[in-house]
C-alpha cells in the first residue's frame, strides 16, 4: 500500500524554515525521497480511481505539483513552495472537475471540485444550480455529503452575480465563485496506513456532486447533450 511518511513532513517543515537554494541542493537527495512517496502514492491513486471513475492519466510525475515557485511577478522571493499536493482530472468533455490531495504540516485536505472555472463554465454552473435548484441541495445536504465535508467551499461575491436576481431563492449558491469541497486530515492521520484507503473514500464520496456538475456543464437549457 502506498504510504505518505515522517519524512514527508519532516522536509515540509524543514523547507519552510530553511527556504533558500542553498538549503535546498545541500538536501537534494531528501527531497528526491519525499518526490518518490508522492510519485507512488499518486500512481497507485490514479490506478483506484479508474476502478470507478475516467481518470487523465498523467505520469505520477506530472501529478505531483512542483516545488518550485513562480516568483516572477511575486513580492515573496522564496524559491520553494511549503507544501505538496497531486491532482487528479477527470477525462473527456463529459466528466468535469478534479480530485486533490494537499499535504501542509497542519493544513493537509482531500478535496476537489471546480477551483477556477472559466466565466462561461462558472455562468452555465450558476444557471444550472438556479433551475435545478432542489436537486442540487439534496446533494449538499446528504447525509453521506455533511458528514464528510461539511458544507460546500469557495471564494463568495458579497452580491448577487450579475444576470441574477438577488431574490433568487438560490442566491446562496450563486455567489459563489469556486465550487470546493474538502475534508481534513491531520499530520498523524496522513501518516497512518489507512490514510491512501480514507483519501479514496472521500473522492469516492465527491462522486453525486462532480456528475451533477458535469451534468449541468455538459448539456444545454433543455437537457440535451453538447458533446457525444
Amino acid at each position: 500500500m502506498a504510504t505518505i511518511s515522517e519524512l514527508n513532513f519532516k522536509f515540509l517543515r524543514e523547507i519552510k524554515n530553511n527556504n533558500n537554494r542553498n538549503w535546498f541542493a545541500q538536501n537534494k537527495s531528501v527531497y528526491q525521497q519525499h518526490q518518490d512517496l508522492l510519485v507512488s502514492f499518486a500512481e497507485k491513486m490514479m490506478v483506484r480511481l479508474n476502478e470507478h471513475d475516467k481518470i487523465e492519466y498523467r505520469s505520477g510525475k506530472k501529478t505531483v505539483i512542483r516545488v518550485y515557485r513562480d516568483i516572477r511577478f511575486s513580492k515573496d522571493k522564496s524559491p520553494y513552495k511549503t507544501y505538496s499536493g497531486m491532482g487528479f482530472r477527470r477525462s473527456t468533455q463529459l466528466l468535469r472537475g478534479s480530485y486533490y490531495i494537499h499535504l501542509e504540516p497542519s493544513k493537509s485536505f482531500v478535496g476537489g471540485g471546480f477551483w477556477e472555472p472559466s466565466k462561461e463554465d462558472l455562468l452555465k454552473i450558476r444557471k444550472g444550480i438556479e433551475s435545478d435548484e432542489s436537486e442540487f441541495r439534496k446533494i449538499v445536504s446528504s447525509q453521506e455529503f455533511v458528514s464528510v465535508f461539511g458544507k460546500l467551499k469557495g471564494k463568495q461575491l458579497k452580491t448577487c452575480p450579475k444576470g441574477f436576481s438577488k431574490d433568487s431563492t438560490a442566491i446562496d449558491l450563486l455567489r459563489f465563485k469556486q465550487y470546493i469541497l474538502t475534508k481534513e486530515f491531520s499530520d498523524d492521520d496522513v501518516i497512518s496506513y489507512d490514510f491512501f484507503d480514507r483519501a479514496h473514500e472521500v473522492f469516492k464520496s465527491m462522486r453525486p456532486f462532480l456528475d451533477f456538475m458535469s451534468y449541468l456543464l455538459t448539456t444545454d437549457e433543455n437537457g440535451v447533450p453538447l458533446y457525444e
